[in-house]
């Protein structure tokens, strides 16, 4: 048996406290640690200030900080004080505790537990409750804004003659109060019903009475507020249903009123309200009858009328009135629908006008003088000769330009306004010769220079005609600011100004370095801004590197949708930002909407969805901002721009007209400046952006009706093609295109789509807006609608009869040999004398070449086809004419030139002149038919530029500069083949 004694049993260790040293040492480490928590949620806020103070914008800051912060106080103590003034109010109705039953008794120990820390208790609960509801609240500072700033919009809706601004702005901020009201009132009920079970207010098991009457009154007046707040919401909902989304199999997402809206829910809701009202009512009287029998019968009559009357009553009158009949039924509705929802997007001015799709037109020659004056087509795609400009025109493996260029008009030598493909040399990281942070933050901080060439025009060799180009670039865009320290490639911070000399470019006597001159960024010489960023930014050394020293300055969000983004994020941005050079300044162009999904009527759009095609399928700069956004209601209300170098973000106010704009114009006095301050040098490079049209062509492939019998026929539904010059199964883009419609004596800067019928391939219609800002038309949208008896092809059936095509297989086939690579441009569609003419051009990564050169050129036009060298040919070819004199081909400057112009090695010069050579044979032979002779010569050329590569490889990088990731070639071994 065990010693039970008290006698020793060895010796006695006492814990005492820790000494003075190690409590003083565990405070220290305490409080350390609290201030350093604090300084990483100080950074983030102190960073974001000075973000925003360096690009002028700190009234968007210090606006939306001091909503969050007022939305976050008073909703949050409104719910901290409901909750806990009914706690509050159950413990002091509590009963005395004279006569204790056994279910009172085990309580009695959790009473005498939280006994001593009842106002603690109290308080963290409120304080939980009001720091979740305060949270929630914040994130609403938009419905807030919105609400108190809003504009009438001036139109009313059909159903109830309100301002479409009640739905847009203020119902949204009234659903928020409503939806804060249930919550305080159920978290209120549940506080209040277990304060009162702790204390004996209410009974489960004891027998008697299960409440006394002071918890009965108190419960019964929360319920009656809860039931009161459901009356509220029943008479929203009348309202609600003009804005009520559902699917209806000839409108798709549909918004507002139907028949059985009108005449069964509607009523419903009203019936419901006052049911809810008197229901209410009886909850509030149990203060006084002290019994819960009525308002429990009346709730219960709520719920069961809320199924009879809201949901089967609907049901009823949807199966048995409209069904049967439901194209008379639905037709007025379906009138409103129509009407709103072309509003809403911008498509009620759309003209519609009959298109025979086949020329009358007899005479070839006027065809022919026809088809060069209607359009000026385009050859070089955009979306094609990236890698070629890449080739051409990188010059350092650090440069690189964007996956799509941008189509905009420049004027040409003779002062006329040409479409121009253009591009700027951005930074590309991936291709510094070292990576470390200096390089990648110092050094290499910033792209030199634009690259454009001619739209309508190739070289003979295929390459674009640049009217820019070389480093620093020189061409027809005279002198302007080349460093490009802001674009859509760059994405990482550089820190620039300071003692550290950056790259600039290099020539022929070596690497040129620099210094940033201008303002932007964060200054970095306060030891507090350093600190912030070394914790914002996780990077210690901003702290303490000696590269940082006076006059360093941080750049950071330097993509121009991310300066746009952050200085309106009430703005929804356009997926195609597009550089242009102003006033010797290199801008961003960005297009920018507001929209609502509160306009009543009107059907919603997934903006993610509508804006995506075979271009935004691989390539996330393209894709639109806010993927998943509903809206019914949109408009390019501004333009921004955003200078390549400074980082100095502009809006322009653009629709002058737009209430949404108006609203957050009210918000934010004096973010958003006049549309007349936008000068006429920055008007020239405006243009229709290709989201907005994107959304209004998937409308008006059902929106294009104006009556509703043949709206819900469906007959006349149409859709986006896809792309027949790629496999990816994703829409057609939309192309930029200057041109002229019937009636139309001149060209304008369209930007043009085609549409098909619903499952089928043949066309339907060909939509053009005017994209020429700064004329009376822009943004008027006309529809040429093909007849349906006589059926017109599609891009998808021309595509395939010229794949068919056996001699154009044939040659296809013959460019396809070796490691070469056909590769199909935008077929664009011109209407043309009461006919359609297609134009696709075609080109070729021939042998050893890694970019694409413009080869072939395929038109179409009345059934006639050609597929020939250039576009003039196969316009000749077509209309079976001579042709019109026109200019000889434009010479490339690479070919017949006893230097090649990026390369000074002679071994490198012979390859190349060898190789272009052997193309040349290559095209002979492939002209006479010849395919023996056209195998050896692709041989030799193929042979002449591993010779070239080879060679180039032992001279060193030379200063060309070309990239293996772009292609595999430098641009010296492009620029002397064909």
């Amino acid at each position: 048996m065990p010693d039970r004694g008290g006698g020793p049993t060895g010796p006695r260790i006492r814990v005492g406290r820790p000494s003075r040293r190690v409590r003083t040492l565990l405070m220290t480490l305490g409080v350390l640690a609290v201030l350093g928590m604090a300084f990483v949620m100080f950074a983030g806020f102190w960073t974001d200030w000075l973000w925003y103070r360096s690009v002028k914008y700190s009234s968007v800051f210090t606006t939306t900080l001091w909503t969050k912060i007022g939305l976050f106080f008073v909703f949050g103590l409104l719910m901290s004080a409901s909750v806990g003034f009914n706690i509050w109010l159950a413990h002091r109705l509590r009963p005395p505790l004279s006569a204790m039953s056994m279910e009172q008794q085990s309580l009695d120990r959790y009473r005498m537990g939280i006994a001593p820390y009842k106002k603690w208790l109290l308080l963290g609960i409120t304080s939980l409750v009001g720091l979740i509801a305060g949270a929630s609240a914040s994130g609403q500072w938009r419905t807030w804004l919105m609400w108190v700033n809003g504009v009438s919009f001036g139109q009313k809706d059909p159903q109830f003659g309100l301002d479409v601004s009640f739905y847009a702005f203020d119902l949204p901020w009234y659903r928020f109060l409503l939806g804060f009201g249930f919550a305080a009132a159920v978290l209120s009920v549940i506080a209040a019903a277990l304060t009162h079970y702790l204390y004996g207010g209410l009974r489960v098991t004891s027998p008697g009475a299960r409440a006394t009457a002071a918890a009965t009154g108190h419960l019964s007046v929360l319920l009656g507020i809860f039931v009161t707040l459901k009356a509220v919401a029943y008479w929203l909902d009348r309202y609600g249903l003009a804005v009520k989304s559902s699917d209806f199999k000839a409108t798709g997402n549909w918004t507002g009123l139907r028949y059985v809206d009108a005449n069964a829910y509607l009523p419903a809701k009203t019936i419901l309200f006052c049911i809810a009202a008197i229901c209410a009512l009886l909850f509030f009287a149990t203060i006084w009858r002290r019994t819960w029998q009525l308002p429990v019968i009346g709730f219960g009559l709520m719920v069961l009328s809320a199924i009879l009357i809201g949901g089967l009553y609907p049901a009823i009158v949807q199966k048995f009135q409209v069904q049967p009949n439901e194209q008379a039924k639905e037709a007025p509705y379906v009138e409103k629908n129509l009407s709103a929802t072309r509003q809403a997007y911008g498509i009620d001015g759309t003209e519609v006008e009959e298109y025979s799709g086949v020329s009358d037109t007899t005479d070839k020659t006027k065809l022919r003088a026809d088809a060069d004056t209607t359009a000026s087509i385009r050859m070089l795609d955009p979306n094609i000769v990236s890698p070629t400009f890449q080739q051409l025109q990188q010059m350092r493996n650090y440069y690189a330009f964007p996956t799509n260029l941008d189509v905009d008009r420049y004027s040409n030598e003779d002062g006329a306004e040409q479409d121009t493909v253009i591009g700027l040399r951005e930074l590309n990281l991936a291709g510094i010769p070292k990576n470390n942070w200096i390089n990648d933050h110092f050094r290499y901080t910033h792209g030199y220079g634009v690259v454009a060439a001619k739209g309508t025009e190739a070289t003979s060799g295929g390459r674009p005609v640049f009217t820019e180009s070389d480093l620093p670039s020189k061409g027809d865009l005279g002198k302007y600011q080349q460093r490009v320290y802001y674009g859509e490639k760059t994405t990482q911070y550089s820190i620039v100004g300071g003692p550290q000399d950056e790259i600039d470019y290099s020539d022929d006597s070596g690497e040129k370095t620099t210094s940033y001159k201008g303002k932007s960024g964060v200054n970095l010489s306060n030891p507090v801004n350093r600190a912030a960023y070394a914790v914002a930014f996780n990077e210690p050394q901003i702290l303490y590197s000696g590269a940082i020293g006076e006059g360093s300055r941080i750049l950071y969000n330097r993509t121009p949708k991310e300066r746009v983004e952050a200085v309106a994020p009430w703005l929804t941005i356009d997926g195609d930002a597009y550089p242009a050079v102003v006033d010797g300044k290199i801008q961003w162009i960005v297009d920018a909407y507001t929209t609502t999904n509160g306009y009543p009527y009107a059907s919603r759009t997934t903006l993610g969805d509508t804006t995506a095609d075979s271009l935004t399928a691989d390539n996330s700069q393209r894709a639109v901002v806010a993927q998943q956004n509903q809206v019914n209601y949109i408009r390019n209300s501004v333009k921004a721009t955003v200078d390549a170098y400074t980082g100095q973000v502009e809006l322009y106010q653009w629709d002058t007209q737009d209430p949404v704009l108006k609203t957050w114009m009210k918000a934010f006095p004096g973010t958003v400046e006049p549309k007349d301050d936008i000068s006429d040098s920055l008007l020239a490079h405006l243009r229709y952006p290709q989201d907005l049209f994107k959304v209004q062509r998937e409308l008006l492939t059902r929106y294009h009706v104006k009556d509703a019998e043949t709206f819900l026929s469906g007959s006349e539904v149409w859709q986006v093609p896809d792309d027949p010059t790629n496999t990816s199964g994703n829409a057609v883009p939309p192309y930029y295109l200057s041109m002229k419609l019937p009636g139309q004596t001149a060209q304008a800067f369209s930007l043009t789509t085609t549409l098909t019928p619903n499952g089928r391939d043949n066309l339907s219609a060909f939509v053009a807006v005017n994209a020429e800002a700064g004329t009376k038309d822009y943004g008027k949208i006309r529809i040429l609608k093909l007849p349906t008896s006589e059926p017109i092809d599609g891009p998808k059936q021309v595509q395939s009869q010229f794949n068919s095509e056996q001699d154009i297989a044939e040659t296809i086939s013959l460019l396809k040999r070796g490691d070469s690579q056909v590769e199909y441009g935008n077929l664009l569609t011109v209407p043309l004398d009461g006919g359609l003419l297609y134009v696709e051009p075609v080109y070729v990564r021939g042998g050893g070449l890694k970019y694409p050169l413009l080869r072939k050129v395929l038109v179409t036009y009345g059934g006639n086809t050609a597929f020939e060298d250039t576009l003039d040919e196969a316009l000749n070819k077509v209309f079976e004419t001579e042709g019109s004199p026109t200019e000889p081909p434009v010479e490339d400057p690479d070919e017949g030139t006893d230097e090649p112009p990026t390369s000074g090695d002679p071994t490198v010069q012979q390859a190349l002149e060898e190789a272009q050579k052997a193309f040349d044979e290559g095209q002979q032979a492939l002209k006479d038919g010849d395919w023996e002779a056209y195998g050896r010569a692709q041989q030799d050329l193929e042979d002449a530029l591993k010779r070239a590569e080879d060679a180039q490889a032992k001279a060193g990088d030379g200063g060309s500069g070309g990239s293996e990731e772009e292609g595999g070639q430098s641009a010296d071994e492009g620029s002397g083949s064909g």
